[in-house]
């Protein structure tokens, strides 16, 4: 089969209806909301409620990605989850949210690389659609990141919120789509960012849980320190590859881990923040949905036009990194 381009068809997210505020953290925790503001840019994220699993989140945004292109669950050729807070160890969640949408037969698979999860499941999927086998494929960001946290860790728990975001790419003969990519992963660093106890090398026991070891923990400022030196890296070898440059670029849309992270790749870029889709005020640090997340809020606001070239980048828990260049739809 003849190589073929990706064109994005639909989108759609669901976002948990609670809202946490940073006033409503101070009530609870040693922290203000100028403390949360300054140092991570976030005002308020979403929560999820009792009814709300990761499975569900995907559905429901995989059902809005569905309506937005026309297209039948039935349609779909491959499901791609991005998630780090599957429902279960096992089953895999992509099978949970396959037999939610009533995509009968359509194979499913979950990607788990942390925040960097959606940037390799697009490119992942742009590389089947560019292979010719597959046409039509979903690809998902979603994560419950706050059933995962310490509520009294301070350095942890005001950062994070839960939401999913839903992409469709079809084939096309047109050109568009994936442009350049880079992706990468330094082990080494794992340990920055953990859930140490429930996994093989640690399983569940009453010790970890007493310890509080069942929770995330995070070296924030070895992440922040990593994250500053590879976004803007990663950013340039991905346009290099594409044959770009960042003039050739409408939007960056960089994970929103924190501000001052977002800031600082926009100065290794030269760039200023008017250049990026930012909505980490609003949401938090989502994780795998962070980026799609932003992207619909872009492309909703009308600030990102169908035809636009985008810069998605993006790191996370491995430590991994990711950086794709696309264009939306032929110029």
């Amino acid at each position: 089969m003849n190589a073929r381009n990706g064109r994005v068809v639909g989108w759609g997210t669901y976002l948990p209806e609670k809202v946490l505020t940073n006033f409503d953290l101070e009530k609870q925790l040693d922290t203000s909301d100028e403390w949360i503001v300054q140092r991570s840019g976030i005002r308020e994220r979403r929560i999820a409620g009792p009814g709300d699993t990761t499975s569900s989140m995907a559905t429901q945004a995989s059902r809005a990605a569905l309506d937005k292109a026309g297209l039948a669950p039935t349609d779909l050729d491959l499901i791609i989850i991005a998630s780090s807070s599957p429902d279960h160890l096992i089953p895999p969640v992509s099978s949970q949210v396959q037999y939610l949408l009533g995509a009968v037969d359509v194979p499913a698979v979950t990607l788990s690389t942390g925040c960097t999860g959606f940037v390799y499941g697009l490119s992942t999927a742009y590389h089947f659609i560019a292979a010719g086998a597959y046409r039509t494929i979903l690809v998902v960001g979603v994560e419950i990141i706050t059933r995962h946290l310490n509520w009294q860790d301070r350095s942890t728990c005001v950062l994070f919120g839960d939401g999913a975001g839903a992409f469709i790419l079809q084939a096309t003969d047109e050109p568009c789509g994936l442009r350049g990519f880079v992706l990468g992963s330094d082990g080494s660093l794992s340990h920055h960012i953990i859930i140490p106890a429930g996994g093989t090398a640690e399983p569940p026991s009453l010790e970890a849980l007493a310890e509080g070891r069942q929770y995330i923990y995070m070296n924030g400022p070895e992440v922040f320190k990593f994250a500053s030196r590879v976004l803007g890296r990663s950013s340039r070898q991905a346009l290099e590859q594409a044959g770009l440059t960042l003039e050739d670029v409408d939007w960056i849309i960089p994970h929103q881990a924190n501000l001052r992270i977002i800031q600082a790749a926009a100065r290794d870029l030269e760039l200023p923040l008017s250049r990026f889709i930012i909505t980490i005020d609003r949401y938090g640090n989502t994780s795998a949905a962070s980026i799609p997340l932003a992207w619909v809020d872009g492309l909703e606001s009308g600030r990102i036009k169908p035809d636009d070239t985008l810069l998605l980048v993006s790191f996370g828990a491995g430590l991994t990194w990711g950086a794709l260049v696309l264009q939306m739809a032929p110029a």
